[in-house]
C-alpha cells in the first residue's frame, strides 16, 4: 500500500486531538503518572513509552496508505467502563486503579476514533501504550521472597553455612537481606517492555512472539536469582571486600545487560522478515466510507468527559471536627505500665486520631502493645489502606516481613497475623479493620466496601488496630498471649471505637 502523506496526517491528527481531549480531562492523573516516570528507577522506562507509540505509528504509515479513520461509537462503551473505574479509584485512592484506567480509556478512544481498519493495523503500537502504566510494585514480596529461597538454596548447595530469618540470611562473615532493589522488579519490567517491542519489529509469526515474549519473562527472574547469589558468594569470597556496598546494584545492572544482549543475540537466530504490504481496497476507501459520522464523535468525546465532574461532587471532604480516640482501659489480670521497653510501631499515616498502650498480663513479662487509628472523609495522604501503611511498613527503619500474612479468625473477628523482623528481635502481630460497624481483614475489601460506601452516601468512617508482642523464641505462645488480650480487651476496643463515631458531626 503506497505511502499517502495527506491520510497519514490525517490520521495523526486524530490520535493527537484524542490525546489531548483525554488529558486535558485528566490532567491531574497524568501528572501523577509522569512524576513516577521521573522519579522512580523502577518505571523510569515509562518516559520513553509516548515517544516509542509515535514511532511506531510512523513505521506502520504505509501499512496505513489512505485509510482514513472511522469512529465507531459504541466504543463509548469501554471509555465508560475505563472512567467507572477511574472514578473508583479516585473515591478510595487507589493510584494504580487511576493509571490504569487513564491509559484503558487513552486506548479505546484512539480505537473508537480511528474505527477498526485503522486500530487492526495500529494494534501493537495502542497495546504498547499499556507499558507506561507505573504498576507491578504488588509483585515485590512474592519477587523477594523466591530470591531470598533461590539465594539461600544455592549458597547451601555451594556448601556455604546459612542462616535463614524470611528475607534475612547470615553467612558466617556477613549478614545479607533481599530488599526491594533486589527483587528483580526493574529487570523484569524493563525486559517485557524491550522483549515485546523487539518481537514485534524481528517477527511476524504469533508463535515465535509469544515464545520470545516468555523468554523476555523468565529471563530477568533467574538472571536475578543469579546475581542475588553471585553478589553473596562474591562478598563471602573476598570477605566483604567487593559487592558489599552500592557497587552490587551496579554489578547487578551489567549482569543484567549480558543477559539480556544474549536474549537478543539469541533471539536474532529465528529472524523473519517484515510482512509485505497488502493491497488497499480502494473502491471501500474512495466511497462515502470517508464521510465521519459526528454523532459517533460526540458520544465518545462525552464518555472522556463524564467522570472527573460526577467524582468532584461525590467526593466532597469531610470537615475537621475534634477526635478523641482512647486506648481501652486494662481488664482484670492485666496493668499497663508507664514505659517498656517494646519499641516496635506499626504506621498508619493521615490519621485523624490514633491511640496507643502497651499492657502487661499478670505473671508474664512479655508486653502486648495496642495501636489504633481512626479515619473519615479519606483522600489520598489520609487514607486507612495505602501503600505504606501497615504492620511491616517500609516506612519503619528496621522493620522486615519475615512471611506472607495470614488470615484467621478469633471468635467471629476476621484477622491478619504478620511475623516480622525488628532489631530486637521477631514480633508477631495480628491486625483488623473496622468499616462502618463491620469487622473486616483483607485490605481488598477494605477499598471495596469503602467504594460502596462513597456511591451510596454513606460515612466512610474506618479504623484499623494492630496488637502485637514480642516472639521470644516462642510462637505459640506470643500467638496465644494476644488471644488473651483480645478475649478480655475486645468489647472495650469496640467501644472506644463507638465512641469517636458518635462524635461525627449530624
Amino acid at each position: 500500500m503506497p505511502f499517502n502523506s495527506r491520510a497519514f496526517s490525517t490520521v495523526a491528527l486524530a490520535l493527537a486531538l484524542t490525546f489531548l481531549w483525554v488529558l486535558g480531562w485528566y490532567w491531574q492523573t497524568a501528572q501523577e503518572i509522569a512524576g513516577i516516570w521521573w522519579r522512580s528507577d523502577t518505571f523510569a522506562h515509562g518516559l520513553v513509552v509516548l515517544p516509542a507509540f509515535a514511532w511506531l505509528v510512523w513505521d506502520a504509515r504505509e501499512r496505513i496508505g489512505e485509510l482514513q479513520p472511522q469512529p465507531v461509537g459504541w466504543m463509548a462503551l469501554p471509555i465508560l467502563a475505563a472512567g467507572l473505574l477511574w472514578m473508583l479509584g479516585g473515591m478510595v485512592s487507589v493510584a494504580a486503579a487511576q493509571h490504569f484506567a487513564l491509559f484503558a480509556m487513552l486506548v479505546s478512544a484512539f480505537v473508537g476514533v480511528l474505527g477498526w481498519g485503522l486500530s487492526r493495523m495500529l494494534l501493537f503500537p495502542l497495546a504498547f501504550l499499556f507499558f507506561g502504566v507505573p504498576i507491578g510494585e504488588f509483585m515485590l514480596p512474592t519477587l523477594m521472597h523466591y530470591t531470598a529461597e533461590f539465594t539461600v538454596w544455592a549458597l547451601r548447595l555451594s556448601g556455604v553455612p546459612v542462616y535463614q530469618e524470611g528475607l534475612h540470611f547470615i553467612v558466617p562473615n556477613g549478614r545479607w537481606s533481599v530488599v526491594e532493589a533486589c527483587s528483580g522488579i526493574r529487570y523484569l519490567i524493563a525486559s517485557l517492555m524491550v522483549g515485546a517491542l523487539y518481537a514485534y519489529l524481528n517477527y511476524t509469526s504469533l508463535k515465535r512472539r509469544l515464545l520470545f515474549m516468555l523468554v523476555a519473562l523468565a529471563a530477568p527472574i533467574v538472571a536475578n536469582w543469579l546475581r542475588a547469589y553471585m553478589i553473596v558468594m562474591l562478598g563471602y569470597l573476598s570477605d566483604n571486600e567487593i559487592a558489599a556496598g552500592v557497587d552490587h546494584i551496579l554489578y547487578g545492572w551489567v549482569f543484567f545487560g549480558i543477559v539480556i544482549f544474549l536474549m537478543f543475540w539469541v533471539g536474532s537466530r529465528w529472524h523473519e522478515g517484515r510482512e509485505p504490504v497488502p493491497p488497499a481496497g480502494r473502491a471501500a476507501i474512495l466511497s462515502g466510507e470517508r464521510r465521519v459520522h459526528w454523532s459517533r464523535l460526540l458520544a465518545l468525546m462525552a464518555a472522556v468527559a463524564l467522570f472527573p465532574p460526577v467524582l468532584r461532587i461525590l467526593d466532597a471532604p469531610v470537615p475537621d471536627f475534634p477526635v478523641t480516640l482512647a486506648p481501652p482501659p486494662p481488664a482484670a489480670g492485666w496493668s499497663a505500665p508507664a514505659e517498656h521497653p517494646f519499641e516496635y510501631r506499626p504506621f498508619y499515616a493521615g490519621a485523624r486520631a490514633q491511640a496507643e498502650q502497651t499492657y502487661v498480663a499478670a505473671g508474664d513479662r512479655l508486653p502486648v502493645a495496642y495501636f489504633a487509628a481512626w479515619y473519615i472523609g479519606q483522600r489520598e495522604g489520609s487514607e486507612m489502606v495505602a501503600w505504606g501503611n501497615g504492620p511491616g511498613s517500609a516506612a519503619i527503619g528496621g522493620v522486615g516481613l519475615m512471611r506472607s500474612p495470614r488470615p484467621l479468625t478469633i471468635g467471629d473477628q476476621p484477622l491478619r497475623e504478620n511475623l516480622l523482623s525488628t532489631k530486637r528481635g521477631a514480633v508477631l502481630t495480628w491486625h483488623g479493620y473496622r468499616m462502618n460497624g463491620r469487622m473486616l481483614a483483607g485490605d481488598t475489601e477494605a477499598k471495596l466496601r469503602l467504594a460502596l460506601a462513597r456511591l451510596v452516601g454513606q460515612s466512610d468512617e474506618s479504623a484499623v488496630f494492630v496488637l502485637s508482642t514480642p516472639v521470644a523464641g516462642d510462637e505459640d505462645r506470643a500467638r496465644e498471649r494476644l488471644r488473651a488480650f483480645l478475649a478480655v480487651h475486645g468489647p472495650a476496643m469496640e467501644a472506644t471505637f463507638e465512641s469517636v463515631v458518635r462524635s461525627i458531626p449530624q
